[in-house]
């Protein structure tokens, strides 16, 4: 998978809005929602996504990461560029927020429980780290 660019955020405040509305939508069987998202750093968005089956009622919650590039300035006009990826491709990117990794559903993905595995080590350490430093 590559990177979308884009001239503009149509319109939303910024980066974290537009994502937010473009992975929350709508279908006549399926329906998804960012629950709650973060971007760290102002290169990776994180997300919990609900996925709710209307037929079934099955409901999931899985983390939707993005890589994000946003430059007002660009010369080129290509203000903002993304790229999403599932928690089950192990996206080299561990700093998923602990609000975020709690909203998510239990998972048979190998890939995806690996994932949420190395995010939680990487908050122990986080943690660990603030703790010593307010000692």
């Amino acid at each position: 998978m590559g990177w979308l660019y884009k001239k503009s955020l149509d319109g939303f405040k910024g980066p974290r809005q537009y994502l937010d509305a473009q992975f929350t939508h709508e279908k006549a069987s399926v329906r998804s929602t960012v629950l709650r998202s973060k971007i760290i750093d102002n290169r990776v968005y994180y997300a919990a996504v609900e996925r709710l089956c209307r037929d079934t009622g099955i409901r999931e919650v899985w983390a939707l990461i993005c890589l994000i590039r946003y430059d007002p300035r660009d010369r080129e006009g290509y203000v903002f560029g993304y790229k999403d990826m599932h928690e089950s491709m192990e996206p080299y990117e561990y700093d998923c927020p602990e609000t975020i990794l709690k909203l998510l559903t239990p998972t048979n993905l190998p890939g995806a429980a690996a994932w949420r595995a190395r995010c939680q080590e990487r908050s122990v350490v986080r943690r660990n780290r603030s703790t010593r430093r307010s000692v």
